[in-house]
């Protein structure tokens, strides 16, 4: 038996319940990981809440989770027992105790990145590797946008971004939060709660704009975020924390300045497992070389998982967070 957070409705934080499992051998292919710590991300919220729904309910939660290899079923030969391990957006039920996952979704960890910065970084620093690598491959002397500095993904993609030789703008919501997205790299910083962000990335840059913005905020930004491009800037809504952005007129995009428009998902970029692979190992040397580090500023006990979510949906957290089985 194993303990593991599952829902049977969708809902906010008290639907989620602490509940005994029965977890199987694992078979061909598989392997049975006793887990150390499970990350929380704000998808977490969203397959919740129902906006993200589940394949069924009851359902489990979470997507990302390290620990060791405890067996392996037969035929297994790319892990053995003992190896410390790390997946993430496999289908979701990470908050767990024990967990038989599929070999081929499984990292090995290198010696120098725990397991707990392991399970506080990979979703987010995957996330942080495709938005600076791939969707729009930055540069040095290029200028972005990142809401929400201080949050996971946004101390990761400062920190990354300034390794690359960027100008990193960060959006956030206090003075407190100000000064950690400061330590992480960012250049500058505004408070989107008291100024207009749009106009004082017109001020920062003279008037030029940024060449990417990099959006998990959702309905509240995305306008403003188009008039904070220079022409021809990217703009990347990766997330809806306030909501879907709404329907718009393509045609604003050529008014503005010939702008381009994603809406990119992390289970995308990590469908072939040789990407899965050659990303995680880019973001393992980051953090190995010190460039970027894993600010682990929040740790629950996984039977405490309903004051996290209601932590994070208040903003209260920082940095990255785990739940500890």
């Amino acid at each position: 038996m194993s303990k593991a957070i599952q829902i049977d409705t969708y809902g906010g934080p008290d639907v989620m319940k602490l509940v005994d499992v029965v977890v199987s051998a694992p078979g061909p292919g598989e392997a049975l990981i006793r887990q150390s710590a499970c990350g929380l991300n704000f998808i977490d919220v969203y397959m919740r809440t129902g906006l993200y729904p589940l394949p069924d309910l009851p359902w489990g939660l979470g997507l990302e989770a390290a620990g060791e290899v405890e067996a392996v079923g037969k035929g297994v030969r790319d892990v053995k027992v003992g190896d410390r391990v790390t997946y993430v957006m496999t289908p979701a039920g990470a908050y767990a105790e024990l967990r038989v996952m599929a070999v081929e979704n499984l990292i090995k960890l290198p010696d120098d990145i725990t397991n707990q910065m392991a399970a506080a970084m990979m979703l987010k620093g995957l996330t942080a590797q495709y938005l600076l690598r791939r969707t729009y491959n930055v540069q040095a002397g290029d200028t972005i946008l990142m809401h929400a500095a201080a949050g996971g993904v946004g101390q990761i993609v400062c920190q990354w971004a300034k390794h690359l030789g960027a100008t990193v703008i960060g959006t956030v919501g206090s003075e407190e939060k100000a000064d950690l997205a400061r330590a992480q790299g960012c250049d500058h910083t505004i408070l989107y709660r008291e100024e207009s962000f749009k106009d004082r990335v017109q001020d920062i840059t003279d008037g030029q704009g940024v060449n990417v913005v990099y959006d998990s905020i959702g309905k509240d930004t995305f306008m403003d975020g188009l008039d904070s491009l220079k022409p021809l800037g990217t703009m990347v809504t990766y997330g809806n924390a306030t909501g879907p952005v709404a329907a718009f007129e393509p045609g604003i995009l050529a008014a503005k300045g010939s702008l381009f428009v994603t809406r990119p998902s992390l289970f995308t970029y990590i469908a072939k497992h040789e990407d899965l692979v050659s990303m995680a190992d880019e973001l393992f040397k980051v953090v190995s070389s010190g460039a970027v580090k894993i600010n682990i500023n929040q740790e629950y006990a996984l039977a405490d998982v309903a004051q996290a979510h209601t932590d994070l949906e208040a903003r209260k957290t920082t940095g990255s967070t785990i739940l500890i089985p």
